[in-house]
C-alpha cells in the first residue's frame, strides 16, 4: 500500500486527507462550504464525502486532524461533523472522532472566537489540560503564562508540544507509515512580538517527506502564509542550513492562490517575486512537479472577479504556471479538476517512482481514472 493525498474542490477553502502506507488517516483542515440551498453550487458536500471515505475503511476516526488556523475557510462546519470531547452536546451518533488533534498555539492564545473557531480552541485547551490527544505547534512566552494560569506547567506539557525546526514524534520514514512531517511554521517569537494574533502568519506550514523503495517524495504545504513569512522560512532554514527541508515534488500554493503569498504588488499580468520566494519556488521545486491551489477557478483578465481584491489572483497563477513549464511540471486549481462544469476529488499517489496524479473522469466518474505519469530521474 501506497500514500496518497486527496484534494477537495471547496472554492476558496482547505481539506487534504493524508491516507498513509500503514492506512493511518490524516485531514489537513476541513471547511464544509457548500451551500446545499444553490442546485448550481459546483462545491463538494464534504461531510458526505469523507464519511463515505471512513465507511469504505470501516471506522469513525482520524488518527490525526490539522487544523493549520482557526479562519473560516479552514475549519466552517467542524463543531458539527467533529466528536468533541469537551463537551456533551458536540458527542453523539455519526460523528467523526480525532485521536489526535494537531493546531497552532495561536489556537490555544486567541480570545473572542465564535462558531466553529471556539469549539475547536476549546477542545484544544481541554485536551492540552487533559495532557494527551492534542499537539501544538510552538511555544511562545504567552503559552507558558496560559499553562501556569491553569495550574500547569510548561515542562509537564513538554511531550506535546513541536516548535519550528523540528520533526513531529510518532511518525518516521523507517516506519510502517514511511513518512515524516517537519515543522516550518509557526515561529514562537513572532507570537512574543504581536500583541494580536495573526492566523494567517501564525498558521501551521510543514513539509511531509515521502519514502516509497529509495526514492523520497515531498510535499509542501503552506496553509496561508505570505511572502513576508515565506522569506523568514527560506532565511531561517538557510541559516540552520536545513535548505533540503524546503525541497517539494507537491506545492500546497499559499492562501488559494494570492499575489500576496509571492510579492508586496499584484502586478499587471504576472506576480514578481520576491528573491527568497523566487528560490523557493524555481529552485527547490522537483522536475515534474505539482503545484495545487486549494481555490476557484483563475479569473478572466477585465472580469468582474479579476477586479476582486481577494484570491485567487491571476497574475499569480501566471507566475505559478510560468515556474511549473520551465521544470516539465504542472499548476492545477481543485475547482477545475477534471473540469470546471464538474469539480471532483484530486488524488496524488505516492509511488517509488515519485508523485503521481490520478484524476476521477468527469464525465465516465470513479470507473475511470486518468493518470499523471510519476515524476522520473
Amino acid at each position: 500500500m501506497t500514500a496518497t493525498l486527496t484534494f477537495h474542490p471547496l472554492g476558496n477553502a482547505d481539506c487534504t486527507r493524508f491516507d498513509l502506507a500503514d492506512g493511518k488517516k490524516l485531514l489537513i483542515d476541513y471547511a464544509d462550504m457548500k451551500n446545499r440551498d444553490d442546485p448550481w453550487d459546483r462545491r463538494i458536500d464534504l461531510p458526505a464525502e469523507l464519511k463515505a471515505d471512513l465507511r469504505a475503511a470501516q471506522r469513525d476516526y482520524y488518527n490525526v486532524v490539522c487544523f493549520t488556523h482557526l479562519d473560516d475557510d479552514h475549519c466552517r462546519g467542524s463543531g458539527d461533523f467533529f466528536w468533541w470531547d469537551h463537551a456533551l452536546k458536540y458527542q453523539g451518533e455519526g460523528r467523526i472522532k480525532i485521536r489526535e488533534l494537531w493546531v497552532p498555539a495561536a489556537a490555544i492564545l486567541e480570545d473572542g472566537l465564535d462558531e466553529c473557531a471556539r469549539v475547536i480552541r476549546q477542545e484544544a485547551r481541554y485536551r492540552l489540560r487533559k495532557g494527551s490527544g492534542i499537539r501544538i505547534f510552538s511555544r511562545p512566552a504567552k503559552l507558558k503564562e496560559w499553562l501556569e494560569a491553569n495550574g500547569l506547567t510548561l515542562e509537564s506539557r513538554a511531550h506535546l508540544i513541536t516548535d519550528a525546526g523540528q520533526l513531529v514524534p510518532g511518525f518516521s520514514l523507517l516506519g510502517t507509515e514511511r513518512v515524516q512531517f517537519f515543522i516550518h511554521s509557526p515561529f514562537g517569537w513572532r507570537q512574543n512580538d504581536n500583541e494580536i494574533v495573526d492566523r494567517n502568519q501564525d498558521s501551521v506550514v510543514f513539509q511531509a517527506t515521502f519514502l516509497e523503495g529509495s526514492r523520497q517524495t515531498h510535499a509542501l504545504f503552506m496553509s496561508d502564509i505570505d511572502h513576508e513569512s515565506i522569506e523568514q522560512i527560506v532565511k531561517t532554514s538557510k541559516r540552520h542550513k536545513n535548505e533540503d527541508r524546503l525541497l517539494w515534488d507537491i506545492f500546497k500554493v499559499p492562501h488559494h492562490c494570492s499575489y500576496t503569498a509571492i510579492g508586496p504588488e499584484k502586478g499587471v499580468d504576472e506576480t514578481k517575486p520576491t528573491d527568497e520566494v523566487k528560490w523557493l519556488c524555481e529552485t527547490q521545486g522537483q522536475e515534474r512537479h505539482t503545484m495545487m491551489s486549494t481555490s476557484k477557478s483563475m479569473p478572466i483578465k477585465g472580469s468582474d472577479e479579476d477586479k476582486d481584491v481577494q484570491p485567487p489572483h491571476r497574475q499569480a497563477g501566471a507566475y505559478y504556471k510560468r515556474v511549473a513549464n520551465t521544470k516539465d511540471g504542472q499548476f492545477r486549481v481543485t475547482m477545475d479538476l477534471p473540469s470546471a462544469h464538474k469539480p471532483k476529488p484530486t488524488k496524488i499517489e505516492i509511488t517509488d517512482r515519485g508523485a503521481r496524479m490520478l484524476t476521477v473522469s468527469a464525465t465516465v466518474g470513479t470507473a475511470s481514472i486518468v493518470s499523471t505519469p510519476a515524476r522520473a530521474g
